[in-house]
């Protein structure tokens, strides 16, 4: 008997109609309307007056969206800048063979990752609370005359975001960089110490070029993420915090979108979002494919 007669035609698209359903209802739908919904100005759900491309030339006109750029851009560049470095030397630390436990620190660095950033917005707003917060309970019994309110997150806006997300990535990049290390040959290694090679030359010569493709996928993924941000600065400071300095790209999609009901507008925010998420993906392959 054939498989043909065995197994009708029609089985495998059976098989696949439940994801391609919910796809298309939850995501193509969406996206699709989201295009011809750029181009009006909505009052709410059932209200709305074509604008054309207005949407996009009045984001591009707001001092708040600019503001979102800065701080977002800001924000990326201590991710790429500050937390990667911290994960790499953290995966080289556990990747010694002399160190011992390195399933407990692994924990311990990873836990962070698995509370989510509802949590730690929490956690943080706890500790730089200014009449109560556990930062500012300790300065007080170590420093004499501090402040009886010292308010981290009207003055500190972004140090304390970043530090906050230091938190919970440092230790899930890690975990890529130490699997990067861990399949690097170790003959290599040997044989640049035998020919004289230094631990920065052995780094730079031996160990970033084999780790290379996932450092690439690590810089891309801490990118888009950031650019993402929401969930940590609305918990946090209760929005875009004082003057917007805690005002992301994501947020101000949300206060046009749902704070004032204009969906078109919001439409052409993630739109330009989304492009330049995909231009960065672009350059990004760009650079990978020439270097392979």
């Amino acid at each position: 008997m054939s498989l043909s007669r065995t197994h009708p035609s029609w089985v495998p698209y059976f098989f696949i109609a439940p994801f391609l359903i919910i796809f298309s209802v939850f995501m193509v739908y969406p996206l699709l309307n989201s295009i011809s919904l750029s181009a009006f100005q909505s009052y709410g759900p059932q209200f709305s007056t074509f604008v054309g491309l207005d949407n996009f030339k009045n984001v591009f006109q707001d001092p708040d969206f600019w503001t979102a750029v800065k701080n977002t851009l800001i924000y990326s560049c201590a991710s790429v800048m500050i937390q990667l470095p911290l994960a790499l030397g953290l995966a080289m630390l556990l990747n010694r063979p002399d160190v011992k436990a390195k399933g407990f620190f692994r924990l311990i660095f990873f836990s962070p990752a698995l509370v989510g950033l509802v949590f730690v917005a929490i956690l943080f707003g706890l500790l730089l609370g200014a009449r109560d917060g556990l930062v500012n309970e300790t300065l007080r019994h170590v420093i004499p005359g501090f402040p009886a309110e010292f308010f981290w997150l009207q003055r500190y806006v972004m140090p304390a975001l970043i530090l906050a997300s230091l938190w919970i990535y440092v230790g899930f990049n890690m975990v890529y960089f130490l699997a990067a290390l861990q399949s690097i040959n170790r003959d290599q290694i040997e044989a640049a110490m035998i020919d004289g090679a230094n631990a920065l030359q052995r780094f730079v010569h031996v160990i970033l070029p084999a780790i290379k493709p996932v450092a690439g996928f690590v810089v891309l993924l801490s990118i888009i993420g950031s650019l993402q941000l929401f969930e940590l600065p609305f918990i946090l400071l209760g929005g875009a915090g004082p003057e917007n300095r805690g005002l992301t790209l994501v947020m101000y999609l949300y206060q046009n979108g749902f704070e004032q009901n204009d969906l078109g507008y919001a439409s052409a925010i993630g739109w330009i979002l989304a492009i330049f998420l995909m231009g960065i993906a672009i350059v990004h392959r760009r650079l990978t494919r020439e270097e392979l």
